[in-house]
């Protein structure tokens, strides 16, 4: 008994360590979450489901939240759980009971959902203008050596000559699947899952696609239950991500290879190397 009581001491602990764990993630999805907020508030004054001046109080109340997390000044409650309920809990402080109207034909589930795909939207265009900035260095390096020659090797063997620009623009195409792999995920992850409620919709005559194009989405989802229980998007990006890295990775190591003694073909700056504490000839990489 004693150990069944210690054991359960111990889930209870890591549960409350995982509920402060939450807000510590869930707390950069605050953007989001207020702007879903916004759209949402909009619809239900525009549908005449609350009042107008319901709506407008709310909204000003969201943005001086989101005004005082930006400088710093909000205070996240690890009690409080996740993002939804500490912005939710600091709205009522500030307008009073008008504040649960917010939640009107709104789940945690379908808020959650919602945020996700927000900011996954943004971190997918973010992904792919970086791995596009990186192409054009990569053809920019490529233009300035299109002369130069260099061994190809197979099995670390040379094996037949090539274009240093010919093997640049080979990580060019890699880089090139990754940036379609990242616009395909954007297509699945462009889709507002609000409206789906917990699970079953909502008994009000909501407006989704009001709520979509205020959020910038170009479709709605189809079912309500796949809708609040999908991660896929998530998975995919990290997926495409993974391979993403895996090049750089590929493209880092053989940096490396070229920069050392035995190739010697490149000499990579100060600003990415590290000396020796004993060996004064080294320059690591």
């Amino acid at each position: 008994m004693n150990f069944l009581h210690s054991q359960f001491q111990k889930d209870t602990n890591k549960l409350a360590q995982d509920y402060v764990a939450s807000i510590l993630f869930d707390q950069r999805l605050y953007r989001q979450d207020i702007e879903g907020s916004i759209a949402h508030v909009k619809m239900l004054a525009k549908q005449g489901i609350i009042a107008e001046d319901e709506a407008e109080a709310i909204i000003k109340g969201l943005s001086s939240i989101q005004k005082e997390i930006e400088q710093g000044r909000f205070q996240f409650k690890t009690e409080l759980e996740d993002i939804h309920m500490n912005i939710e809990a600091r709205l009522f402080e500030k307008i009073g009971d008008v504040a649960g109207k917010l939640h009107t034909a709104r789940s945690r589930n379908d808020q959650i959902a919602l945020d996700m795909r927000l900011f996954l939207k943004e971190k997918i265009k973010e992904t792919i203008n970086k791995v596009k900035a990186l192409q054009t260095s990569l053809v920019e390096l490529a233009e300035a050596n299109k002369d130069v020659i260099m061994p190809g090797y197979t099995h670390l063997q040379q094996a037949q000559p090539v274009l240093l620009a010919h093997h640049l623009l080979a990580y060019f195409e890699m880089f090139q699947r990754d940036r379609e792999r990242f616009r395909d995920c954007l297509k699945r992850t462009d889709v507002l899952p609000l409206g789906s409620g917990a699970l079953a919709g909502v008994p009000y005559p909501v407006d989704r696609e009001f709520v979509a194009q205020e959020l910038g989405f170009s479709k709605v989802s189809t079912n309500s239950l796949d809708a609040v229980a999908d991660r896929d998007f998530v998975v995919e990006y990290e997926s495409a991500a993974a391979l993403t890295m895996m090049h750089l990775s590929r493209l880092a190591e053989e940096l490396i290879l070229w920069s050392s003694s035995e190739f010697s073909f490149i000499e990579i700056d100060e600003t990415f190397t590290t000396g020796s504490s004993i060996m004064p000839q080294k320059k690591n990489p």
